[in-house]
């Protein structure tokens, strides 16, 4: 998860223009017949879609992406993050939904899939754009995949150059393993600098720190669902460690003391403001921070404590768009699709908001920052893995994964109680849903390939 939206009225699904010939003249059938098949060549979609509120400039892509479309007329409706996943569902179900849908990754678009509510883009896509746009593994089920990627989300640590420098700590070598990232936090704390976290208030930097942290116990994104479907348990000491390393970080003094108050976003601009040494962020804010320090914000992997095969590689979040099964003309959903991974539109993309389209066609040269241009090479352009706690069930997400997090943090939980934690929930979960367990079942296939 990272920033779920929703909200907007219902889009009403695109009419088709149906004519008849009865009762019309030789001559009025003439003066009809060009605007009818002009308008027959040029299909109205509907497209719902989501962003702008996360990343701003994107409506103004949208908008000038939509106007310089000549193949269809496309009727663009931004949501409000309430009601993204919501309000397409309801419309799908009522058989009204919008040829073109934003989704969020695994789970939040996951449902619609076993819903029946969206249409698998093989096929539909060309191979090479739907592999080109990086949908992750998590858009994948059954063999199909059901989300084209739109723009990336890379999960990353932030850490200040500056700070780095008066700590004695070599600012161009981040740590990257456990070691060398608690002897950063030692010296960090020793030259009088807050070394490590953020803010914990509204329980986000809890989920971020699964992000980073339990991928280092797996070896695939599967093996994160068998937790959740009960091939595997939480009390076993590999699949709580992240919460132990997250404990030993707070005995030893190294997260900052507001942490507890203080929420996700003003936390990371502690790290921004020369306040705390590191912190958990998002790429996407990467481009202002950068501006904001000139280029002192450095961006890095969390070290590496873990021994599963997933530990130390880059995360990259996607957000993404499909077609509804509901389409009438999937074709010419697709159709744009395709135009939105032309090199001119992705150009077009970087122009607008400042940020990078997802799709590995783009050309990173045109980035012009060089914290950026670092932080993409080594996240976009290299080998990385998707954020596996997108695959979490809501339960899970709500009653163990933030709850857990900020326990530790505050002190009144162990990691190994977080573990066992996590274990009652995710059993609490199968007993109450076998029907999605089932469904998981099925996913875990796709995940572990």
């Amino acid at each position: 998860m990272t920033n779920k939206p929703n909200s907007a009225q219902p889009f009403g699904r695109r009419r088709f223009l149906q004519t008849t010939a009865a009762g019309v003249g030789g001559m009025a059938l003439g003066s009809l017949f060009v605007p009818l098949v002009a308008r027959a060549q040029t299909p109205e979609l509907t497209m719902w879609w989501w962003g702008e509120q996360e990343l701003p400039g994107l409506q103004a892509y949208v908008d000038e992406s939509v106007a310089a479309y000549t193949a269809a007329t496309v009727k663009p409706m931004l949501q409000d993050t309430a009601v993204v996943i919501s309000q397409f569902q309801t419309a799908a179900a009522a058989g009204t939904p919008p040829d073109i849908q934003y989704l969020w990754n695994g789970i939040y678009h996951m449902e619609s899939v076993w819903f029946g509510y969206l249409k698998p883009l093989n096929g539909l896509l060309s191979e090479d754009t739907l592999r080109a746009s990086n949908p992750t593994v998590l858009s994948n089920f059954g063999g199909n995949t059901y989300r084209a990627g739109w723009y990336p989300l890379p999960m990353v640590w932030y850490y200040n150059k500056d700070l780095f420098d008066k700590a004695g700590l070599d600012a161009d070598a981040p740590p990257k393993t456990w070691a060398e990232l608690l002897d950063a936090c030692d010296k960090l704390k020793t030259a009088g600098i807050e070394p490590l976290g953020g803010g914990m208030q509204d329980g986000y930097w809890a989920e971020w720190w699964m992000s980073h942290s339990f991928v280092q116990t797996l070896d695939t994104a599967g093996e994160a669902v068998e937790l959740f479907i009960g091939d595997k348990d939480f009390n076993d000491p590999r699949y709580h460690e992240h919460w132990v390393r997250l404990e030993e970080l707070r005995t030893l003094g190294f997260l900052n003391k507001d942490m507890p108050s203080l929420e996700l976003y003003p936390g990371i601009d502690l790290v921004v403001a020369g306040k705390l040494g590191m912190g958990q962020s998002i790429g996407s804010r990467l481009p202002a921070d950068s501006k904001a320090t000139n280029g002192r914000i450095g961006s890095m992997v969390m070290p590496v404590f873990g021994k599963g095969k997933l530990a130390g590689k880059p995360i990259v979040d996607t957000q993404g768009l499909g077609i509804a099964e509901g389409s009438a003309n999937p074709e010419a959903a697709a159709a744009f699709l395709e135009y939105l991974n032309t090199p001119e539109r992705l150009e077009a993309f970087h122009k607008a908001t400042g940020w990078l389209p997802s799709s590995s066609r783009f050309d990173a040269d045109l980035i012009e920052d060089a914290s950026v241009k670092a932080m993409w090479k080594a996240w976009g352009q290299s080998p990385n893995i998707t954020n596996v706690t997108n695959l979490m069930p809501g339960q899970f997400y709500e009653q163990a994964a933030i709850p857990t997090g900020q326990q530790v943090v505050q002190g009144t939980l162990t990691g190994e109680q977080a573990g066992e934690l996590a274990a009652r929930v995710a059993q609490e979960w199968r007993d109450f849903n076998p029907d999605l367990v089932e469904k998981y079942q099925q996913w875990v296939v796709d995940l572990s390939k």
